[in-house]
């Protein structure tokens, strides 16, 4: 089932999404390609919302009716290397498979050049065994680079990666799939 676009919106955290937000970064499935830990209590997950995620540049809670059900961080490099970001989401999984990730980030690269004009590329990294995310980024433009092979470390293994960019200049793609 496809999700109606106009439920989704993307908006910055507040501590009183820290129920909702639990939901996502407690959940396995959804860790399982995070570059962060399961977390166990709701204690760790308000420190993390208030010392992360609130005081971040371009860190947004994707809602569906104004309810957080997941996140997209937007991490910007410095100095010469300020043209790029990575981009990074992540879902409740009881909200898979309904196009909601795919419709937040086409609104978030709609927002995220305007908020950072001097950004040129954004680049995604995608575990190889993550397909929902393959498919999530190649649907909204995002063109394969390439396999970094033994690229990231995840949960006591070094994982291969497949290398993903979206170019300031692939913008008018946004508007022709919105």
């Amino acid at each position: 089932m496809k999700m109606n676009s106009s439920k989704i919106s993307l908006r910055p955290f507040e501590l009183s999404d820290v129920d909702d937000f639990m939901l996502m970064v407690g959940d396995d499935r959804v860790t399982q390609f995070t570059r962060w830990n399961t977390f166990t209590s709701k204690e760790d997950a308000l420190i993390y919302l208030k010392n992360v995620c609130i005081v971040h540049p371009w860190c947004r809670s994707i809602c569906l009716d104004d309810r957080s059900v997941g996140l997209i961080l937007v991490r910007p490099e410095s100095g010469d290397d300020r043209c790029k970001a990575e981009i990074g989401y992540a879902l409740v999984a009881d909200y898979w498979g309904q196009g909601i990730t795919t419709i937040a980030l086409k609104m978030a690269l709609s927002i995220v050049f305007k908020d950072m004009p001097y950004l040129v590329r954004l680049q995604a990294l995608v575990d190889l065994e993550n397909k929902a995310s393959q498919r999530v980024v190649e649907k909204v433009g995002f063109i394969k680079e390439g396999l970094l092979r033994k690229y990231a470390f995840n949960r006591g293994v070094i994982r291969d990666m497949i290398f993903y960019s979206f170019l300031s200049t692939d913008r008018f793609h946004i508007r022709l799939i919105m």
